[in-house]
């Protein structure tokens, strides 16, 4: 078997000529060996070299005037020095040892007791130690750098679920700062708490979770849907905790919505568009029979109710389709830089006697500064109409509230909410579906027509609700960098509107 040759650039740090030569010439006898040695007897000297890593392994001497070895050792690993020292003393003691390992010394010599096995394996084994520290450093390195750039959160918790360690992802993503993740457990992030019965059931009875959807919180009350995955591990010391990734899919997730939304009222477009075309066809015949009868039958009193009662239900007919064909063609568009906020007080005006007769309470909150969007503000002042009246119709009691909230951080919001009866679970996934209504006289087009007029504004609108507390509809619309200037007067938004209804 061949022993592998030991090789290193080596540096001996001793003020003392006759001991730097005693301890060279021990290396050099070492079998198998192939040691490039140089000395150093300045502090400073050595300790600059220790700083630029030119050597593989250092010797150090206790004492070196003023200052000692320990003192030089310290000061080269706080300067980045990752080679192995091995600490040299004229005698033993027991303190210093102690000090030396606890500093970062790989090993402690006597000087007195010094040969070449002894050294042959304090070098072999300092040369290798370093070997194994540097290649878990690198990795430590790679996997904190994988760990801190995730755009996903990644955590560690113990078995309760305590927050161990986080990345900044994670703090991104829920708003909480590392130390007040420290304070929370993940089942505090759940919104609802059947998903933290699941969670825990999947965790501690088989041990992962494997792209689970769940909906967690943020400290500011916001939620995110997310693809949660984790296991079960064990440390060193065989005590059990969890590693976590969780990516946000909320994005992805409001894209696909959209998209059904779209894809359902582009066919329903084309369902609608058929049947118009089938039913006019026989309608004009029809309108055209009734004028030939009226002329030929107009001495007869009874014969001319009835053609009347016809024509007069045909035109009820002919007005049906034409309603029904607006609610499905994208809406002409006018688009202009406008104030939001003004937008909104004229719809506010156009529902304020329905407020006051039910007693409803108003509340707004708008920002000091103009929000300014570029829409059609017609069209947009009837998308909010059908909101408010969808609001003041779902409230059946006489504590009613309604608010609305304009915002301005990352884009441009109204949150439009009410406490009346809530919308089920069933419900929502439909509420914006052409023809589907819960109410006893409803066509089920307002909505159908708010979601086309939001997104002909190209703005997006999103439903949370909860039966018998309320609901509330969310319209978001994108900064946009190169709005036109407003005129002064529509900057100014009318108040009016809130004090009425309070």
């Amino acid at each position: 078997m061949t022993v592998p040759k030991l090789q290193a650039r080596i540096l001996i740090v001793d003020d003392d000529e006759d001991d730097f030569i005693i301890t060279s010439d021990l290396i050099r006898s070492i079998p198998s060996s192939g040691f490039s040695i140089n000395w150093c007897y300045s502090y400073k000297e050595a300790l600059d070299q220790m700083k630029s890593r030119r050597n593989d392994i250092y010797f150090i001497d206790y004492r070196l005037g003023a200052k000692t070895g320990l003192d030089l050792l310290k000061e080269a690993i706080a300067a980045g020095c990752e080679e192995p020292v091995i600490l040299l003393t004229g005698k033993g003691n027991h303190d210093v040892d102690m000090e030396a390992m606890r500093v970062g010394a790989m090993d402690y010599l006597i000087k007195g007791e010094l040969n070449e096995e002894k050294l042959e394996r304090s070098i072999r084994y300092a040369l290798e130690r370093t070997a194994s520290v540097k290649a878990l450093r690198a990795n430590e390195r790679k996997y904190r750098n994988m760990f801190e750039r995730s755009k996903d959160m990644v955590f560690t918790a113990d078995i309760q679920g305590c927050f161990k360690d986080v990345n900044s992802a994670t703090s991104d993503l829920v708003g909480y700062t590392k130390d007040e993740l420290i304070s929370l457990t993940i089942y505090d992030l759940f919104v609802h708490n059947k998903d933290q019965e699941i969670f825990r059931y999947l965790i501690t009875e088989r041990g992962e979770v494997n792209d689970w959807e769940a909906e967690i919180r943020n400290k500011h009350g916001g939620h995110r849907i997310c693809i949660i995955s984790a296991s079960l591990e064990k440390d060193n010391n065989n005590i059990g905790y969890m590693q976590c990734i969780v990516h946000d899919i909320t994005n992805l997730k409001k894209a696909e919505k959209v998209t059904l939304q779209i894809e359902k009222l582009a066919a329903t477009g084309r369902l609608v568009r058929t049947l118009a075309h089938e039913v006019r066809n026989p309608l004009n015949n029809i309108n055209l029979s009734v004028e030939h009868l009226r002329d030929e039958t107009s001495a007869n009193e009874n014969s001319s109710t009835y053609l009347e009662i016809i024509q007069r239900n045909s035109s009820r007919i002919g007005a049906l389709i034409t309603e029904l064909l607006n609610s499905s063609r994208p809406a002409e568009m006018k688009m202009e830089p406008h104030v939001l906020q003004s937008i909104m007080d004229e719809s506010v005006l156009d529902a304020i006697d329905r407020l006051t007769l039910q007693g409803i309470k108003l509340e707004i909150k708008y920002p000091d500064e103009p929000v300014i969007v570029t829409v059609d503000k017609e069209k947009l002042k009837l998308a909010f109409s059908n909101i408010l009246v969808n609001a003041t119709e779902a409230i059946h009691h006489k504590h009613g509230r309604i608010s609305v909230v304009i915002s301005s951080n990352d884009d441009h919001s109204i949150i439009i909410s009410d406490n009346g009866c809530g919308i089920s679970e069933e419900n929502i996934s439909r509420l914006f579906e052409p023809y589907f209504t819960s109410k006893r006289n409803g066509m089920g087009l307002g909505l159908a027509s708010t979601l086309n007029i939001i997104q002909s504004n190209k703005g997006s609108i999103d439903v949370k609700s909860e039966v018998n507390v309320g609901t509330s509809f969310i319209i978001t619309f994108k900064k946009n960098a190169e709005l036109l200037t407003v005129k002064a007067h529509d900057a100014s938004h009318s108040n009016q509107a809130a004090g009425s209804a309070d």
